[in-house]
C-alpha cells in the first residue's frame, strides 16, 4: 500500500513539474493533456492521506490546486464565450463542454441529498462563486427544481457577464437565475432569505479563507438553512480543498459524501444553529448513484 502511495506521489508530482513550466493555462492540447493526465491519476479510490505528507509534497500540493482552479477558470470562460458567441440558445449546446456530464452527475447527486434533508422545495437558492460556466444551477434548475430561483454570486463582472449571457435567451432561466458581482463577504442581510446556500470548491482556497466564509454565511444566514460544501476526499484532494466538518463553525454537519466514480467533488451538507452531532460519513459508488 506505501508503495503504491509513493507511486501515486511521484507521478503527481512529475504532473506539477510540467504543469507548473507551462507559458499558459488556457485550454489548448499540452495542457488539456496534462491536466487529464492529473485527474486520471487522482481519480482512483485511495486511501491516501494528505495531512500526512511531507513538507514538500504539502507545498506542492497547495500550489497544484491554486493551478487546477486557475485552470478550471479559463476552461470555463474559454466554453462560455464559445456558447454565447456561437448560438441563439447556449443552452441547448452544453454538451460542448467536456465535463458536462459531470456535472449532470454531480447536480443528480447533491439534489438527491438535498432531497433527505430538506422535504419542500426551496423558493431561492443561492450559488456562491458561480463563475463565467454557472453549470450546477443550470443543471439544477433545468432538471430537479423548476420553481426554484437561483441567485449567482461571483466576484467577477466579466464571468457574471459571461454567465447572463447563457441564459438571457431561455424564457425560462432568464427569469431564475439572477447573478450578483460581490464578494459574498460584503453580503449581509440578504443571505437571509435563501433556504440552501451552495459553497463552490474554490471559494476560499485555503482553509483559513474558507473558514472565514463559512463564519460570515453561519451569521448571516437564515436559521434552519441548509450549506453544501464542496470538498475532496483521498487522491482526489491534490486537485481540491479539503473540507472537514470541524472547519465548518456555527454548523451541523449532517452529512458527508464521497463518491468514488468520475464525480470528483465530495459534498459535504450541513445546517445553521443545530447542536453538533454525528457525522454520517458515506461511500457513493457508481452503482449507487441516483
Amino acid at each position: 500500500m506505501v508503495c503504491e502511495e509513493e507511486l501515486l506521489i511521484e507521478k503527481v508530482c512529475k504532473l506539477y513539474d510540467q504543469i507548473s513550466t507551462l507559458e499558459s493555462l488556457k485550454p489548448c492540447k499540452d495542457v488539456d493533456s496534462l491536466f487529464t493526465q492529473l485527474v486520471h491519476t487522482c481519480m482512483p479510490p485511495s486511501p491516501i492521506d494528505v495531512t500526512k505528507l511531507s513538507t514538500n509534497v504539502q507545498e506542492i500540493r497547495t500550489k497544484l490546486i491554486r493551478l487546477c482552479g486557475e485552470a478550471e477558470g479559463l476552461l470555463e470562460s474559454h466554453y462560455s464565450a464559445i456558447l454565447g458567441n456561437s448560438y441563439d440558445n447556449p443552452l441547448h449546446h452544453l454538451n460542448i463542454f467536456p465535463y458536462y456530464s459531470n456535472y449532470l452527475k454531480l447536480g443528480l447527486l447533491e439534489f438527491t441529498i438535498l432531497n433527505q434533508h430538506y422535504t419542500k422545495t426551496p423558493s431561492k437558492i443561492a450559488f456562491v462563486g458561480s463563475g463565467p460556466l454557472p453549470l450546477t444551477s443550470i443543471v439544477l434548475a433545468s432538471n430537479h427544481l423548476p420553481t426554484t430561483t437561483f441567485h449567482n454570486y461571483d466576484i467577477d463582472p466579466l464571468a457574471n457577464s459571461k454567465a447572463l449571457r447563457l441564459v438571457s435567451s431561455d424564457l425560462d432561466l432568464s427569469k431564475r437565475m439572477v447573478f450578483h458581482t460581490n464578494d459574498i463577504s460584503n453580503v449581509t442581510n440578504d443571505l437571509e432569505d435563501y433556504e440552501v446556500v451552495y459553497l463552490a470548491a474554490l471559494v476560499g482556497m485555503d482553509i483559513e479563507t474558507k473558514k472565514r466564509i463559512v463564519k460570515h454565511l453561519a451569521r448571516y444566514m437564515a436559521k434552519g438553512a441548509l450549506l453544501m460544501v464542496r470538498s475532496a476526499h483521498g487522491a482526489r484532494a491534490f486537485l481540491y480543498p479539503v473540507v472537514n466538518p470541524s472547519d465548518l463553525g456555527g454548523f451541523e454537519v449532517l452529512s458527508v459524501f464521497h463518491p468514488t466514480n468520475e464525480v470528483i467533488n465530495s459534498v459535504v451538507i450541513a445546517q445553521k444553529c443545530l447542536i453538533n452531532g454525528n457525522v454520517t460519513e458515506e461511500l457513493v459508488t457508481k452503482e449507487e448513484l441516483p
